[in-house]
């Protein structure tokens, strides 16, 4: 087994992040579109829920035709949040309240707008002919891979990663089979390494402290299974950017830690994954369905109706755990992203207020996306900037009950999404005093968290109770010498569990809990709808 390359920085170990979309959270200027500044006076909102660090969405230069995921100059922040000296004191605002900040970074592709992309189509060679991956004949096909012809001065093809105006950048290949096609790590590919490296070191040297990494194994085309040839890539551009920042952080988007940890990742997300109605492990916990709005039907873990037993995500789930534990990364658990239908209003808040109190007591580093905490929808609204079915996920955050929930001051209709205006949409003011709101409930989570050793991003995780059929799961956490027992029963019926020796009310008491279990020696009976934690 290859072992990654570097251990998680230090400041990881306590870090509990909040995902920003930057258009939709808050609105400092008035032009209905949220900015760095509004994110920058929200920062203590962000600290007193109990997050200190940050994962912002692209906030570069973009015509966003893909919500920024499109960039136009990765040194630049898009004129529509702000400036470059509005970023930079945002890191500062956040270092000074103890709190991190990640930037998101889209190596594999830009926008065809981007002047490397304008320069690298032209008829002449330049600096940057051979940025992006072209075919040698404006005829000649894709070699499998999506292209764009016809379009461009160059006589040749584009090969583009995900929308047709996002031009792949060129990584190389594992192995080269056309004359067009160079080699990974090759002169062309280590060149490209390079304007990536230059772009990390740019953000990093104001401050930024660390990237989450968009679309991350998609580097290397035709790479082998297991990705080894994009390993490799990322393991020669973390081998500088690493001695030159050893406190940056890197997440990446890649969902399967044996290879984003050997690629010298600190961490990796449970992606959302729901293929040809299969679902992963994060499906099988919040959004069993293929119809996000209902709540019938869906088969997820924390649906009271479902009937399911967690072992199968379990099954899912383990192993990918193990695989960022040998190699002493971090497999994270999110509460959802820009990427993923919210899981309100298909499920219920106490529903919710379940899954986010288990979720964020398990091993890895969680990660909050806005309005999460206080119970957000999902909407079914019309595309907007390439978001098609994910627009539902990216509305305005819902402050208060003011004018547009509190985001912005602007007329409804400047807004960059509309509000939420159904009955009892949910707001932080509604609920942040409130003691049985979802708000505390994380709030109360993440407090926990932070306070005990037990919850550390690595902790071990030991499985005390799990079934196919009943409804309840028990899980023990520990590190140096602490330990905590964490149980859920997300059902409709009472069940009763028994705990092993050592575990029962003579050595632990019932601390924070929902559904009033209770806990007698080693019996621990979990009412419908209840959770548990035992200190």
């Amino acid at each position: 087994m290859t072992v990654s390359m570097n251990t998680p920085v230090s400041w990881l170990q306590q870090a509990i992040f909040y995902e920003v979309y930057p258009s939709s959270f808050a609105d400092a200027n008035n032009d209905g579109i949220g900015d760095i500044p509004g994110i920058t006076a929200h920062l203590d909102y962000i600290r007193d829920l109990g997050c200190n660090a940050l994962w912002i969405n692209p906030c570069f230069a973009s015509p966003f035709r893909d919500g920024g995921y499109d960039v136009t100059d990765y040194t630049r922040v898009a004129e529509r949040y702000g400036t470059n000296d509005d970023l930079v004191d945002l890191f500062a605002a956040a270092h000074a309240r103890g709190m991190h900040v990640l930037l998101d970074l889209i190596p594999g592709h830009t926008s065809d707008e981007h002047p490397w992309f304008i320069a690298s189509s032209e008829e002449t060679q330049n600096l940057y002919t051979d940025r992006y991956i072209w075919t040698d004949l404006w005829i000649t096909g894709g070699d499998n891979m999506p292209f764009i012809a016809g379009v461009y001065p160059r006589n040749g093809a584009a090969i583009t990663n995900f929308f047709a105006f996002q031009p792949a950048l060129n990584y190389g290949f594992a192995h080269p089979a056309k004359p067009w096609e160079q080699p990974a790590l090759g002169d062309t590919a280590l060149d490209t390494c390079g304007a990536m490296l230059d772009v990390m070191r740019f953000w990093l040297s104001r401050g930024a402290d660390g990237f989450r990494v968009d679309m991350a194994d998609s580097l290397v085309k035709h790479d082998d299974d297991g990705k080894p040839a994009t390993i490799a890539t990322w393991q020669y551009m973390f081998q500088q950017i690493h001695d030159e920042f050893p406190d940056a952080a890197f997440v990446s988007e890649w969902g399967h830690p044996d290879q984003s940890l050997d690629a010298g990742f600190d961490m990796d997300f449970y992606l959302d994954w729901r293929w040809d109605g299969v679902p992963n492990g994060y499906n099988l916990l919040l959004r069993n369905t293929d119809t996000p709005l209902l709540h019938d039907g869906d088969a997820s873990y924390f649906n009271a109706d479902s009937g399911a037993g967690i072992r199968a995500f379990l099954d899912e789930y383990l192993p990918r755990l193990k695989q960022a534990q040998d190699r002493g990364g971090y497999f994270d658990l999110i509460t959802c992203n820009h990427d993923t239908a919210r899981i309100a209003p298909r499920l219920s808040p106490h529903e919710i207020r379940l899954a986010y109190a288990t979720m964020l007591l398990m091993p890895g580093v969680p990660f909050i996306y806005y309005g999460d905490e206080i119970g957000m929808r999902y909407r079914d609204l019309p595309t907007k900037e390439g978001g098609y079915t994910r627009t539902g996920s990216r509305t305005p955050m819902q402050w208060d009950s003011s004018k547009n929930d509190g985001f912005s001051q602007a007329d409804a209709d400047a807004l960059y999404l509309p509000i939420d205006t159904s009955d009892g949409a949910p707001t932080v003011a509604a609920q942040i005093n409130d003691g049985d709101s979802l708000w505390t409930a994380v709030h109360d989570t993440l407090a926990l968290r932070a306070a005990s050793p037990a919850f550390r991003p690595g902790a071990a995780f030991d499985v005390l109770f799990s079934s196919d059929e009943r409804r309840s799961f028990v899980f023990k956490r520990t590190n140096d010498d602490v330990s905590a027992v964490v149980a859920v029963n997300p059902g409709r019926d009472t069940e009763t569990i028994e705990l092993p020796d050592g575990e029962g009310s003579d050595t632990r008491t019932v601390t924070l809990s929902y559904g009033a279990p209770t806990l007698d020696c080693t019996t621990l009976t979990l009412p419908p709808q209840s959770f548990a934690v035992l200190q």
